[in-house]
This record gives structure tokens, sequence and C-alpha cells, in this order.
């Protein structure tokens, strides 16, 4: 058998083929690993959006210009990857929030920053009527501060329940609210979590156990649960997602309350992860109907879809050792603590308005932030 021999030009074309090759695969200025960026934002007439940032074509003392394309996108495509940036207008006002990241599996990004709103809009639509549960309530919607900025922009939508709670000690319980549109506000300016629509929809006042628990308890009754969770999946979801901006999916669609709250709020993960990817129950009542929520999670098979949970309690308040025990029950079932599965015990909570507020900020970057 005759053994194939190369030529020295045939060797040094070799060797070079390899080179070359090896170098585009690995090099930062290969094509691979490029990144087109879109800029969603209408800057107006004769104005222009710039970047900066710390990859070795931008820096953070001037910025590049992008070209404008049609529907008020501005692009730049740069030969490299994994690195921070951030659009300017004119090169002078910098978008808010924190920096945006093109990370190494990144080929394209689209952005849709802000520059001049620092505080979000609340608006009241009263009365909202529910068929399915044949009564009313006032909704208050938090529209996050690039709303009317930005009209490109799209966002993920929290629920929350006892929504005359959350946003106005005028109608909180005991005067004393959540303050979610302040600390959402603040979270946004400082770059910790990216943001969202929140609606907050208020209970019936009489009809709150019924609608909040999902069993009947043999002393306190209740147990409409499912119907409720009809109401927010059939009814205020669609509303939501046909009148605002929102983000659809399990992946946006966020649920969070208290005490009872906290207990619908995990049986509507538990039971519609499709609905609701992602969840925070505060001080949540697990003892209800001898804990017979706690009970069904032990009981299911391990391949129970996984969302993402937050459990909390404070030391001052009688719910510790149901949520400790809800919170065993997970990790059996192979939710993993920082991943999907968050849980905070409150040195000093109680069970009020004035705790929750106080460690608000907890649930929210852990829904939030990806």
């Amino acid at each position: 058998m005759k053994k194939a021999i190369l030529s020295l030009s045939q060797k040094c074309s070799l060797v070079f083929c390899i080179f070359f090759f090896g170098f585009c695969a690995f090099s930062p200025f290969s094509p691979l690993y490029a990144v087109d960026i879109f800029i969603h934002y209408d800057v107006g007439l004769g104005n222009k959006i710039t970047i900066r940032g710390d990859s070795t074509s931008l820096n953070w003392s001037k910025g590049l210009s992008t070209s404008w394309q049609k529907e008020n996108v501005w692009f730049i495509s740069l030969p490299e990857n994994n690195f921070e940036f951030k659009p300017l207008i004119n090169d002078q006002v910098w978008s808010l929030g924190e920096n945006y990241q093109a990370l190494p599996q990144n080929e394209t990004i689209h952005i849709y920053p802000s520059f001049r709103a620092l505080a979000g809009t609340l608006v009241t639509i009263p009365q909202f009527h529910s068929p399915t549960l044949n009564n009313q309530r006032d909704l208050v919607i938090y529209l996050p501060p690039s709303y009317y900025e930005n009209l490109s922009k799209s966002y993920p939508v929290l629920y929350m329940h006892d929504g005359q709670n959350i946003f106005d000690s005028r109608t909180s319980f005991g005067g004393v609210e959540w303050q979610v549109d302040e600390t959402l506000d603040r979270l946004i300016e400082e770059g910790k979590v990216p943001e969202v629509i929140v609606v907050g929809a208020y209970n019936t006042g009489a009809s709150r156990i019924l609608e909040y628990t999902p069993t009947l308890d043999a002393k306190y009754g209740g147990g409409q649960g499912e119907k409720y969770l009809d109401f927010l999946e059939k009814e205020l979801i669609p509303y939501c997602n046909e009148n605002y901006r929102t983000k659809k999916g399990a992946e946006n669609t966020f649920l969070a309350g208290s005490s009872l709250g906290g207990l619908i709020s995990f049986y509507a993960g538990w039971t519609r992860p499709h609905v609701f990817g992602r969840i925070a129950c505060l001080s949540s009542s697990f003892w209800w109907n001898e804990e017979n929520l706690t009970q069904k999670v032990e009981n299911a098979p391990l391949s129970q879809e996984k969302i993402k949970i937050y459990l909390d309690f404070g030391k001052q308040e009688n719910t510790g050792e149901q949520s400790e025990r809800m919170f065993r029950a997970l990790e059996k079932k192979g939710y993993q603590l920082e991943k999907n599965l968050f849980y905070y015990v409150d040195p000093n909570g109680g069970h009020n308005e004035a705790s929750w507020a106080a460690r608000l900020h907890i649930p929210l970057k852990f829904l939030l932030q990806d």
C-alpha cells in the first residue's frame, strides 16, 4: 500500500490551514464570536444612539455610533463578545438601570432602554367584574418607569393578592402598606431587578377565606381556591394581556401573597405551573386543613415540574414549623436553594404588613432576576 507523501509546499499549506481555522475558532475577533445589538428606542428627530462598554471595540469614555433602522431600532455589530455595555443619547445621556451584558452565547441582543423616567405609574381599575366568582373587586396596576417612555417594550407581570395592602396606606389593613411601588422604583434605578408590571387584585372582604383556600377546613370553611385561580387564569390575565404590553407565558407570569395569600400562591404554582412560573409565599398559612397542601407535596412524584419558589416566615409569628416542613418537602422533591428555591427566616418579622414590606426586596430580587 502506497503512503501519501506531501511536498514542502503542501505541508506549509496544511500547517497554515490548521493555524488559520484554529485561530478563527478561538479568537475573540472571529465572526463566531460576533454579536449584533439592536436598541429599540425612539430618540427623536436629529438625535442618535451611541454605546459605550468594556470590550476591545468599546470604552467607557467615548461611544460608538449605531445606525438607524426602520421602526426606531438602532443597530451595531461588534466582532467580539463577553462584555458589558450601555447605550447613550447623543453620547451624553446614559440609559437607566444596570449595564447590559453580551455573553458568549449571545449572537443577537435586543434591548429596550429608558433614559428619563425614574418612577412607575399607578392605574386603578374600579369594580373589575368576575363572571366566574360572580363578584367584583378593584385592581391597582403598577406600570414601570419606562412604560410610557419606551413604547416598544413589553414586561413580565407580577400578580399580587390583597391588592389594597400593597400600594396605598389609606386602603391598607392597619394603615400600613407594602410599598411595592417605592421598593420597585428603587431596585430598578439601582439596576438590581428588571422592570415589571404589578397587578394588585383587591380581596373582597367576606369572600377572602373562600377564595384564598384550596380545600375545605373543618373549622374555618373555605375551599373555593380553584374558582379563584380560574378567575386569575381565564379572566384577569387575559384582560391584562389585552390592555397592557405584557410578556406572555409562565416564564413571565408571577404570583405573590402573604398568609392565606401565600397559601393560594403556592397552590397556584404547584397545580398550574403552565400559568405561573414563579411564586412568592410570605408567612404562608400552610397549617390550613391540617397541612393538607404540604402532604400533597410530600406525596407528589419526583417528576413534578419545577418552578421558582420563594418561602419565608418571621420569628415573631407562629408559621415557622409549617413553613419549615414545606421547605423540607420541596428539597426532597429536588428543589435546590438559590436555583429554584429561596428560603428566608426573618429574625424580627411578625405576621403583619410592616414585616412583609421590610423584606419585600428579597422575594422581588429572587422572582425577577435570572
